[in-house]
């Protein structure tokens, strides 16, 4: 069998891996596309084994080993990255890379300074109404995490 025909299909998978986490918003989709990438890379590490072997006298299959080490790495880096998003999940109830990305930075989509330009959302009553019921959650939740 050619080279080719491995190396075109390892791009493919590849392309469409990147693809995935540069257009994706879902944090496990993300996650399966980095498994599509070293899946890609696997491909080619065993491709290229199996043609420089033919050519060598000596067999060593390093590129066989470092499959095998590279798909223990994508293991654990499943196990761990699909933990952290169970955990984020749990205490913010989206797994949308970009609402995780505005709480992160320290303000919600309105932008820095707050839908009044305020400041941000300050206490209650900051936006001019007297419902305290609506930040009785919040601010459990802030009691809670500090």
């Amino acid at each position: 069998m050619h080279l080719a025909y491995p190396a075109v299909l390892a791009a493919l998978l590849f392309c469409t891996g990147l693809y995935g986490v540069l257009a994706r918003r879902n944090a496990i989709l993300v996650l399966m596309s980095v498994e599509l990438m070293l899946n890609a890379v696997n491909l080619n590490l065993v491709a290229f084994d199996v043609w420089l072997s033919r050519t060598a006298a000596e067999t060593l299959h390093s590129g066989q080993a470092l499959t095998l080490f590279t798909i223990a790495i994508a293991a654990a880096e499943i196990g761990i990255g699909l933990a952290i998003v169970l955990a984020v999940y749990r205490n913010r109830g989206t797994s949308d890379i970009d609402k995780l990305r505005d709480t992160a930075e320290g303000h919600g989509p309105e932008g820095p300074d707050g839908p009044d330009g305020s400041g941000g959302s300050g206490g209650p009553g900051s936006d001019g109404s007297d419902d305290s019921d609506g930040d009785a959650p919040a601010a459990e939740k802030a009691e809670a995490t500090a």
